[in-house]
């Protein structure tokens, strides 16, 4: 039986990298920020259309560097739905993560960040779900009333615009994540985009275990990226347009088999350029007759790998004293019955079709 997995990565024709990676044998310049790092860094900024951008290991240790460069310590409101990695982050800064519930597009509830707002908060970090964004607009000024620092984690939100601009361009920084897994991938790897300028030496110190020259200027991590990932991703991103509308092909596919469906909640769309990242499906038992978990038995016995993602949420950790997924219900209520179908470039039609007919059955 042929697998169909939750994701597939992209990869570059082989002979084209390979010649992207040719010049490393001749300069010996394998790490530490050469020449392909840094051409690949002025090519994102020009696609992501972002005033700065520095180039990581990992989109995780950027979004913890970030958290750093900005001097962060306190309470940061933000979303149990989301990775592990966004809690992590925060509470390897030293900071509290504070729990705001989602709304139906399954981001940050922009209407019930004020009142979690103390005098220890700090910072709103929001999350971008899916391809959706957040709403920027409010939390840009719920953040200015309150003196507060805006952190996205933007790891879904790869080239995605509102109102022309890139998403990356709103709040302090953003985060994005270069893992294999997603819309664009330098098979491991991560970037911070932000407006501040007088960041980049903090985010190059903590970048660089915090040393400039002889001098040991503060405490940092190592998160640099590699010639090998850099060439990974000036190829991927020769490609990264023709690769986002073939998802964009399938997302529709799919809008088409499941859309009307009595007890199927789909993506909500939102006015945005979308980059069709994940293709999630809420499942109501009452009213469709089977849960998520019985969905995804039906699947996986067919050779269909989807994915619960994300459970469970990320307030559940042990590390916590208690469990704090009653806080947030809604965002509780939807790690326990969505799932993401497979979704990438290139999903044949009959593999679709395939998926979507266990599922109606």
């Amino acid at each position: 039986m042929d697998k169909i997995n939750v994701t597939h990565s992209s990869m570059p024709p082989f002979d084209e990298y390979c010649e992207e990676i040719k010049s490393i044998w001749d300069t010996v310049w394998l790490t530490n920020m050469g020449p392909i790092h840094n051409k690949l860094k002025g090519q994102l900024k020009d696609y992501l259309k972002v005033p700065n951008i520095e180039l990581f290991v990992n989109g995780h240790l950027a979004l913890c560097c970030a958290l750093d460069a900005l001097g962060l310590k306190g309470e940061i409101i933000t979303t149990p739905f989301t990775f592990a990695s966004t809690t992590n982050a925060i509470v390897s800064a030293g900071c509290t993560p504070v729990y705001c519930d989602v709304k139906e597009d399954y981001t940050i509830d922009e209407s019930k960040i004020e009142a979690l707002i103390t005098d220890k908060t700090v910072a709103i970090l929001g999350v971008h779900v899916y391809g959706n964004i957040c709403n920027v607009d409010a939390i840009d000024k719920i953040a200015q009333k309150h003196n507060l620092k805006v952190i996205y984690d933007a790891a879904h939100a790869f080239g995605v615009e509102y109102k022309g601009k890139g998403i990356c361009t709103y709040g302090d920084i953003s985060m994005l994540s270069f893992h294999a897994t997603k819309v664009f991938h330098t098979i491991e790897g991560g970037a911070l985009c932000y407006n501040d300028e007088t960041l980049t030496e903090k985010l190059a110190l903590c970048r660089s275990f915090g040393v400039k020259g002889d001098e040991l200027e503060c405490f940092g991590t190592n998160a640099k990226m590699n010639e090998f990932s850099a060439a990974m991703g000036i190829c991927n991103l020769r490609h990264i347009d023709e690769e986002i509308a073939s998802r964009g092909e399938a997302f529709a596919l799919y809008n088409k088999r499941l859309s009307g469906i009595y007890g199927i909640t789909l993506l909500p769309s939102q006015n945005i350029k979308q980059n069709f990242a994940y293709y999630p499906v809420l499942f109501d038992k009452q009213k469709f007759g089977k849960n998520r978990d019985e969905v995804i038995a039906a699947l996986n016995a067919e050779g269909i790998n989807a994915r619960k993602y994300f459970y469970p949420l990320v307030s559940a950790n042990k590390g916590f004293k208690e469990d704090l997924t009653s806080l947030t219900p809604i965002a509780k209520e939807y790690s326990e019955n969505v799932l993401c179908l497979p979704l990438y470039a290139h999903l044949s039609e009959n593999d679709i079709n395939k998926i979507c007919d266990i599922i109606l059955k």
